[in-house]
């Protein structure tokens, strides 16, 4: 019984965050179809949606970054098996994306703003170009994984993990981490940049950055000198720049 459980609650996760991060996708760009976007609204107090805005962020970050801890797995394997940790990571980060694109208070003060023309083209084009990056290195590496969902197919099937091996293909042989320079790209590319974008595009950013760090230091220990040489030959986020 626990298997199908633990099968249900993966593909639940699984539909849960894809959808979630498929809707912030579309919420970033001033998509008409959409039911609201990140500028929908006017701000009734600037400081008071800077503080509501930036708190949100903090929130998001603060709950990724409590969850990937050592300790905080430890405790949590108590009440999930090695298979659902994943996923309810996976859950909770749709939650709290949720209550950003919900609770997101707009500040509709624009630093540039392109309808038509070379402008709103070329914000439009990296736009796509950041997301489909993003989303194809997901697949260069496990797509389903990231998500919690082969871990919990594996463990329904009773089959175990194999042993990770260090490997480099697609766009990981120009860049180390395309999935975040991927997004970095969608989040700043478009053609409508309000004062309300900019803070999210900055502090979702720095928030990246952070976890960057942290994430190299426990590639480096799990791949130790092989992840080094990668490290010095490729560059972070941005190709040919090391």
């Amino acid at each position: 019984m626990l298997k199908y459980f633990t099968l249900l609650y993966g593909l639940a996760g699984y539909i849960i965050g894809l959808f979630t991060l498929l809707y912030m996708v579309a919420w970033l760009y001033p998509w008409s179809f959409m039911p609201t976007t990140i500028d929908s609204g006017n701000s009734k107090n600037i400081y008071i949606s800077i503080i509501t805005d930036t708190a949100l962020i903090l929130l998001f970050g603060l709950q990724h970054s409590l969850m990937v801890r050592a300790s905080f797995k430890k405790w949590i394997k108590r009440f999930f098996t090695e298979a659902n940790v994943r996923v309810t990571y996976t859950l909770l980060s749709s939650l709290f994306l949720a209550m950003i694109i919900i609770l997101w208070q707009p500040i509709n003060i624009y630093i540039w703003h392109f309808q038509e023309g070379f402008g709103y083209w070329f914000f439009t084009i990296l736009y796509f170009v950041g997301w489909i990056v993003a989303v194809v290195s997901t697949f260069l590496i496990d797509h389903f994984a990231l998500f919690g969902l082969h871990q919990a197919y594996k463990e329904f099937r009773g089959l175990k993990e194999p042993d990770s091996h260090f490997q480099i293909k697609g766009f990981y042989q120009f860049v180390r981490h395309p999935i975040q320079a991927g997004t970095i790209l969608g989040i700043w590319a478009t053609p409508q940049m309000s004062l309300g974008h900019l803070l999210f595009a900055i502090t979702f950013t720095i928030y990246i950055l952070i976890g960057l760090y942290f994430e190299e230091r426990d590639l480096i220990k799990e791949f130790g000198k092989e992840y080094e040489e990668y490290k010095k030959r490729v560059p972070m986020l941005i190709p040919f720049f090391v």
